[in-house]
């Protein structure tokens, strides 16, 4: 019994270490290209897609371009993206923070797939987790699964209370993702390829660092689906 758990064990640190060094080929640029295209498809998905006025209420949003998961027994949740906030009064987003998310989960599940994931940060407190350093999802922030479609948020006064609204679009064997118990982190060293020097997440979501050329699409994007107040 023991030495199988080893050997458990030992694939899901596999799993993670594979999706870890794949995910560090893909260029920084690829990456907030790619959380553009994610937010755009999630919010324009017909009646399935997340209602815009919930998008409009939320105080930042993270986007994680094919998160990756894979299982065998115990499964593995890893995937790199990016936030964004509304500066004070609406008038502008934030230049983009990029971001870790790691997890696990224990259950009887097998296959592998990559999934896209949208937080919508919905209060005040949701917001300041986010600006620490590392938070851990349904532990110190609440989050919940977030309704659907063009009149699902009409529905959402018991879900309100949650601090962060977790969408996905799954592709494989996975039929969704559950990020209770993962762990959401900066990523240190794609923020010093982006900006050039050490900066954390809370120094950018909250300051004014310019938004690079790379990131225009990603803040069009934001710009496109929930505009800033002037």
């Amino acid at each position: 019994m023991l030495k199988t758990t080893i050997v458990i064990l030992a694939i899901a640190s596999s799993v993670g270490t594979i999706a870890q060094a794949a995910d560090r080929e893909i260029k920084v640029d690829d990456r907030l290209d790619a959380s553009a295209e994610t937010l755009t498809d999630m919010m324009s998905a017909s009646d399935h897609g997340i209602p815009h006025d919930l998008l409009d209420k939320a105080k930042c949003v993270v986007v994680v371009p094919g998160m990756k998961k894979a299982g065998f027994i115990l499964g593995a949740k890893y995937g790199r993206g990016f936030a964004a906030c509304r500066h004070a009064g609406g008038t502008r987003w934030s230049a983009p923070a990029a971001i870790q998310v790691e997890g696990g989960s224990v259950g009887f599940q097998i296959g592998a797939s990559e999934t896209d994931v949208i937080l919508l940060v919905m209060n005040d407190g949701g917001m300041r987790h986010l600006l620490a350093d590392k938070l851990t999802l349904g532990g110190e922030a609440t989050v919940a699964a977030g309704p659907i479609g063009r009149d699902a948020s009409a529905q959402t006064d018991a879900m309100m209370n949650a601090e962060m609204l977790s969408y996905s679009r799954s592709r494989g064997l996975f039929a969704g993702v559950s990020l209770e118990g993962a762990t959401l982190h900066a990523d240190g060293e794609t923020n010093k390829e982006l900006y050039g020097r050490d900066s954390t997440n809370r120094e950018i979501l909250t300051g004014d660092y310019k938004t690079l050329r790379s990131a225009v699409r990603f803040e069009r994007a934001l710009n496109r689906e929930s505009p800033v107040r002037e």
